[in-house]
């Protein structure tokens, strides 16, 4: 699916005056509409620095690549795949840039290559020298155009492409310079949630999505596989290890760092050398199939008893101090056997059983004290659910366990009480620019439901690119519509139903995000007009309150088209069929306010089918077995039911005849 932009939030197409001039031999240049003004492209997540030069040029049917030996194929392969994609015919292969440009020439490699090195020069570019980092570098030069995809590493030039993929969707690329690289090192999502797994289909599909959103890791951790927690002493099934392997595959094509975790904890015995060979064993097993990086989890367990006496004998009575030497002491072990058999290895991660808020305790002194330094500690922030992080609070971690954490941000999950009957599709906000300085990294823990989660995760993946540089809002929409499949329809009806599902919770009452604002603010216009306006304003607001309805009842549809990823309308479904239901209330109560206004009795008939629709809605509940919790679901509750219950007192009427608006 192509990455394209609301056209609230991009003003005009790439155009211009100054283009590469046309000859016989080359390619057949584009021209933009007359008057058009070269602008600057809107990449997501947002690049450290973009500058726009003179110009713009379409691709046309031929494009010569040079790509130096030893450069990573997958990048290539993508790059042709793209192009073709982009209606290029004919893509030749050059060894080198000729001194006069006759067509578009792609160079394609890292900076420790001649060609590459030279073409940089040649635009007078330094290269981005940063771990992932890369340049990506567009110019007119002669009678064609020169294109650069340079980078630091392998993983930098994926992430080039990736960003080479945004330009390919205008019709006319602007003569620019991108240098760019991550501000966090890690980056991605840890499929750490209770309920329902993902299917190997929903973790194929997000590997490939998070490619896209230059995310560099995922973390095999579902709660409810048997062999990762409750059976982890046994070894897996070779089917399912089998797999697990094409996942593995999956994300080295993707360039994403596939982690496996483990949850032991429930049962282990952290003294015997017998799990601990058990663990080391499981690990083998999981390296034969490409697995690189590994996990322990600790969280969600009692630390006020041990599972086996001779961790009593070993660590002395139970205790949260007494726990933390004892898991301390196991992870050390398994980080150094990991290091002996691979030194190149990523270090073990960990979430500690104190994996939330900063504050001191015996138990994160233990494990400060003692936990070899090198292995990365997991934390959720400064509550389970937090309704914020902010740069001290991730200092005070920093403090609290001796290094720099990786957090897991528990959103957009879906898995606990307070988040029945909802989807979280919110804009992801409230965590401080400059987080990049004090954490190891970031890491989402989804929803069930994998493609209703690229919502938030998309933005999850664009602070941990660039924090300083997130527009939370401006992702939102990118989001959508890439969701949508570039179609604006769609991008609308998927924000509207967004809009439904905006409120975040929080393992307290107060949620951390407010519900359905956006129609809030509509509806309360309505009401202020009604109660305040003139008659012309009254009537005007209404008559506004109509059409924003029909687009609310018609916005399930849109959606279940077939141009919105169809995964994503599966998974909506209780609640798409719940938004057609409130719409149709949200007309009707419309039609009875207009009704109201010009004083028909009328007006209750369209009240009381309001109120039958709304209660119908209201009875929908969630897929059985979806989500951890069923139950009913909620859509823009405190808001459209509000709103619709409280309508028929916002004026009075008595007699005259009726709108003529349909009830069905």
């Amino acid at each position: 699916m192509k990455l394209l932009f609301t056209s609230f939030a991009i003003a005009t197409l790439f155009g211009g005056t100054a283009f590469a001039q046309t000859n016989q031999n080359a390619y057949q240049q584009g021209s933009p509409a007359s008057g058009q003004t070269v602008t600057l492209p809107a990449i997501f997540p947002a690049p450290v620095s973009i500058e726009l030069g003179k110009g713009a040029f379409a691709l046309g049917k031929s494009v010569s690549l040079i790509v130096p030996s030893g450069t990573d194929t997958a990048s290539v392969s993508l790059v042709r795949r793209l192009l073709t994609s982009a209606g290029v015919e004919t893509i030749t292969t050059a060894k080198q840039l000729p001194p006069v440009l006759d067509r578009p020439y792609i160079v394609l490699g890292t900076t420790d290559g001649a060609i590459v090195q030279s073409a940089l020069k040649r635009q007078g570019i330094v290269p981005e020298n940063n771990i992932e980092g890369y340049t990506v570098s567009s110019e007119i030069a002669n009678n064609g155009v020169l294109i650069t995809l340079a980078s630091h590493d392998a993983d930098g030039l994926f992430h080039a492409v990736q960003t080479f993929r945004q330009l390919l969707t205008r019709p006319f690329i602007p003569t620019l310079v991108i240098r760019d690289h991550p501000a966090m090192p890690i980056r991605g999502t840890i499929e750490g949630f209770y309920g329902k797994p993902w299917s190997m289909t929903d973790r194929e599909k997000h590997l490939n999505f998070l490619a896209t959103v230059k995310a560099n890791t995922y973390v095999y951790s579902p709660k409810d596989d048997p062999y990762a927690r409750d059976r982890w002493r046994d070894a897996y099934p070779d089917a399912t290890l089998a797999e697990l392997g094409k996942l593995v595959a999956a994300a080295r094509k993707n360039y994403i760092n596939f982690v496996y975790a483990i949850s032991p904890g429930p049962t282990v015995c952290f003294s015997d050398s017998g799990d601990l060979h058990t663990l080391e064993r499981k690990f083998k097993a999981l390296r034969a199939i490409g697995v690189r990086s590994f996990y322990v989890a600790l969280d969600d367990i009692e630390y006020t008893k041990w599972n086996c006496d001779l961790d009593k004998a070993t660590f002395g009575p139970s205790g949260a101090e007494a726990a933390g030497i004892a898991q301390a002491k196991l992870l050390n072990q398994l980080q150094a056997h990991l290091k002996a058999i691979d030194p190149t290895a990523p270090p073990l991660i960990m979430v500690p059983t104190e994996y939330y808020d900063a504050k001191e305790s015996p138990y994160k002194a233990a494990l400060r004290k003692n936990l070899d330094s090198q292995v990365v500690v997991q934390w959720t922030g400064t509550d389970v659910v937090p309704p914020a992080i902010s740069v001290p609070d991730a200092r005070a971690a920093t403090k609290a366990f001796g290094r720099k954490t990786l957090l897991w941000d528990n959103y957009p999950v879906n898995d606990y009480g307070e988040s029945t009957g909802r989807l979280l599709l919110a804009p992801y906000l409230k965590r401080e620019a400059g987080l990049s300085a004090e954490l190891a990294g970031i890491l989402s823990n989804p929803m069930n439901q994998e493609s209703a989660s690229r919502v938030a995760v998309t933005g999850v993946a664009a602070f941990g690119w660039n924090d300083k540089g997130y527009d939370g809002e401006r992702i939102w929409i990118a989001a959508a519509r890439e969701l949508a499949g570039g179609d604006e329809q769609a991008t609308a009806a998927l924000l509207t139903f967004f809009d439904t599902q905006h409120m975040a919770p929080t393992f307290g009452s107060q949620p951390w995000q407010v519900q359905a604002p956006k129609l809030k603010v509509m509806l309360d216009g309505v009401r202020d007009a009604i109660a305040n306006g003139s008659d012309d304003t009254r009537h005007q607001a209404i008559a506004d309150l109509i059409q924003h309805a029909a687009a609310f009842a018609g916005a399930p549809d849109i959606i279940r088209s077939g141009t919105v990823d169809t995964a994503f309308a599966q998974e909506a479904r209780p609640w798409l069929d719940a938004m057609q239901l409130w719409g149709k209330a949200l007309q009707l109560t419309a039609a009875g306010l207009q009704a109201a206004d010009r004083g028909s009795i009328a007006a209750e008939r369209y009240f009381a089918n309001a109120k039958r629709f709304a209660a119908q809605a209201t009875a929908i509940r969630s897929i059985p077995g979806a989500t951890r919790f069923d139950g009913p679901i909620k859509l823009a509750d405190g808001v459209l039911d509000e709103f619709i219950t409280n309508a028929p007192t916002f004026i009075g009427f008595t007699s005259g005849e009726g709108t003529g608006i349909a009830e069905k």
